[in-house]
């Protein structure tokens, strides 16, 4: 029974050692990352290309309009923004733009 537990308590160690010796990464983020609901878009990302045309391009391919919620206007902050249904009264669907 000794000779069993000794077994699992130096496997355990050997686990925990690999783990420990293994550096920790972040995930990759997109600079645009959205879906059907909306998005966010990085602020990095912004300054570079017009957002609210990146914004109304992507909500437009699934039929609705966007509405932007907030800006983090600083290095690492990003541009967040729902896609809505086209509002009562309009006569047609989103135009999407293609340059």
């Amino acid at each position: 029974m000794r000779i069993i537990a000794a077994a699992g308590f130096l496997a355990s160690l050997v686990v925990s050692g690999l783990m420990a010796s293994q550096s920790a990464r972040a995930d990759y983020v997109p600079p645009f990352k959205g879906n059907d609901t909306g998005g966010i878009i990085a602020y990095s990302m912004a300054t570079q290309v017009d957002a609210r045309q990146v914004a109304v391009d992507h909500c437009a391919r699934y039929g609705k309009v966007v509405k932007f919620l907030g800006v983090q206007a600083y290095e690492g902050g990003y541009i967040s923004f729902s896609c809505r249904w086209v509002p009562y009264g309009a006569a047609d669907r989103p135009i999407r733009t293609l340059y």
